[in-house]
């Protein structure tokens, strides 16, 4: 059975990015998307509620089985294409020393938008679901790259809530006709998600210092384009501008406009300190829910 690709086919940010990491790395980056994609596409799919939330119990239940299989061995898995993904993500998680806390928070997170209408009420809730669906991402990519320094580890969490929170901001009326609303739908409710993550992706440059000069590019390119959908959704300026504007995104032109950037970037990365951690109250606020020490 030959494997998707679900980077390549379903996150053109994040394969551009990933052009630029060696083959064995991205392999497993991909293999890491795609176990996030199958539960997403559980959530999102266009069945009944009752079904989604069977299915979604079913791969929640497969991945633990396998996980508590004794003496893994993922040849020993029947190998449909789930179990596949569920296996791959194992093996990576063992291989690079990934909590199974940080797995359940993940499938935790992503299982909670399983609901008539999801509806986040405070900047608590958008923080500590931020973390937990992608938080937990940024994380893993983190140990993936083999980071082990406290201070970036926090800083991988700041950039998968900046992306997520930026993925917030982009679908607002996509996620209205599902009934989730994680903020309010108007213009000036997109503008503060976006201000909240900037400081979050301001947090997590300096971080970058302390991954592995060969992979260091790859996630600043990263960073700097998916920042940059947040800055085309601020140039609607409005919100009958940006109802218009369908899916906003960073077409190749602008991408290879980012990337040159990113060179400039690396200069700077190189000539600054690692700075002290910018979101520690945002953090003391996520692990109010979520204890993130227990995490890192």
């Amino acid at each position: 059975m030959k494997k998707k690709n679900y980077l390549a086919l379903f996150a053109k940010s994040f394969n551009w990015a990933g052009f630029f990491l060696p083959k064995n790395i991205y392999h497993d980056c991909s293999k890491l998307y795609a176990f996030c994609r199958i539960l997403d596409d559980i959530v999102d799919e266009k069945i009944s509620l009752e079904l989604r939330i069977e299915r979604f119990n079913n791969i929640r239940d497969m991945f633990k089985t396998i996980y508590e299989q004794t003496n893994f061995d993922n040849k020993l898995i029947d190998q449909d294409e789930h179990s596949t993904i569920l296996s791959d993500m194992i093996i990576i998680a063992d291989n690079n020393n990934i909590k199974r806390i940080i797995l359940d928070d993940l499938i935790e997170g992503v299982g909670s938008d399983l609901k008539p209408k999801v509806y986040l009420r405070s900047v608590k809730d958008l923080l500590v679901y931020s973390y937990r669906v992608a938080g937990t991402v940024g994380l893993m990519m983190a140990k993936i790259l083999n980071v082990n320094d406290t201070r970036s580890l926090r800083g991988a969490i700041d950039l998968g809530i900046a992306m997520q929170l930026t993925n917030i901001a982009r679908d607002v009326i996509e996620d209205k006709k599902m009934s989730r609303q994680y903020i309010k739908p108007d213009f000036e409710n997109i503008e503060a998600t976006l201000k909240l993550a900037d400081m979050f992706y301001e947090s997590s440059f300096s971080s970058i210092k302390k991954i592995p000069f060969k992979y260091r590019f790859s996630i600043i390119v990263a960073r700097r384009v998916y920042r940059q959908i947040g800055r085309k959704i601020l140039n609607k300026r409005n919100m009958k501008n940006y109802e218009k504007s369908g899916k906003i995104y960073v077409n190749n032109f602008g991408k290879m406009y980012q990337t040159i950037l990113s060179v400039f970037d690396l200069i700077l990365l190189f000539l600054k300190g690692t700075e002290p951690h910018q979101r520690k109250r945002e953090h003391e606020i996520i692990s109010e829910d979520v204890r993130l020490d227990e995490r890192i």
